[in-house]
Formats: structure tokens, sequence, C-alpha cells
């Protein structure tokens, strides 16, 4: 296998997203709609360029606040799409807003982002997908998969001796409540 890890040893962009970010469990709203968007935004292109856009694609979505962006409008779309800071498509740019409504939906039926998340845990990678699927705009396979990894809800983010996994490890993950065996046939 193919370590992030390794890869991102060194690398100004990389790195800190893999030392403090990648497989952390985040609970906020904001932050989980965001890095649903960074995954949306990835999806034909590297993480490489997505991190690079990203200061500005925050700045650009308000730090997605979620119900700014459930807000947003055709003025707001279009100044999205002539952002040359962000990734501009307008496809995801449709389906980031529109995740963001179902977000706010989320606060009604569960509280929250990450209270609606742990109502579905656990659940392996393709049940996962398929929940996504019925739920949001613009989320396959690698997209469903990666947010969930980088969040701790799939293990696979970091090999056990890198020091992040560690770390990841002290703060107990959803993915470690079940442990990698439920995993296998994924």
């Amino acid at each position: 296998m193919n370590w992030y890890c390794d890869a991102a040893l060194g690398d100004p962009f990389h790195q800190p997203y893999h030392d403090w970010e990648y497989g952390f469990p985040q609970t906020e709203d904001a932050v989980l709609l965001e890095r649903l968007a960074l995954e949306i935004f990835q999806a034909g292109l590297s993480w490489l360029t997505i991190l690079k856009k990203r200061e500005a694609t925050v700045a650009a979505f308000h730090g997605f606040d979620v119900d700014t962006v459930a807000s947003f409008g055709d003025q707001d779309k279009q100044r999205l799409l002539d952002d040359p800071g962000i990734i501009r498509n307008r496809l995801k740019v449709d389906a980031i807003i529109h995740n963001a409504q179902i977000v706010q939906n989320f606060r009604e039926t569960h509280g929250s982002f990450n209270q609606w998340l742990a109502a579905h845990h656990p659940r392996k990678k393709n049940e996962w997908v398929t929940l996504f699927k019925k739920t949001f705009k613009f989320t396959g396979g690698e997209i469903t998969g990666e947010f969930l990894m980088s969040l701790g809800y799939l293990p696979g983010a970091h090999h056990e001796n890198c020091p992040a996994y560690e770390q990841i490890e002290s703060l107990s993950p959803p993915w470690m409540s079940v442990g990698q065996d439920f995993y296998r046939d994924d």
C-alpha cells in the first residue's frame, strides 16, 4: 500500500495536513462541511491543487459556515465561479451549496452533521457510499471514502508506525471502536 504518510513527509502543503488533520476526528459542522467540500473539489484533480487553493476556498465559502453557504444564491454562485483562487466548477459549487442545506436539516433530525455520522456508525465503506449517494450530491466512492477516512470513520489514514497514528489512536476515532477486522471485506 502506498501510504500518504510517506508521500507527505517534508512537503509544505501535504505534511501539515497529514500531521494535524488527516484521520483526526472532528465534530464542528463547518469543519465537516469544509472537509466534504475539499473532497468534492478534489474529484479529478490532485490533492496538492486542493491544498494550495484551500485558504482561498475557505475564504470564498465564508469559513464554511453552514447557514451562510446554505443561503448562497445565484450572485454567490457567480462570485464563486469567477474566483480564480478556487476550483471553478458549477456542478461542484452547486453540490456544496446543496450539501450545506442537507447539513442544516441534520440539526433538526440529528442535532448536527457529526451526530448524523455517529448515528450511522459503524458501516463498511460500501454502505457509507450508498448512504452518501442517497443523501448528498457529488459523493461517489472515492469522495465518501476519503472524507470518512479523513475524519476517523474509516481506517487507513496512516500506517501504524506513523507518529500521527499514535496521536489519532489516543483520540479514539470511531473506526477504532469496532476495530480493523470489521472493515476487512471492504
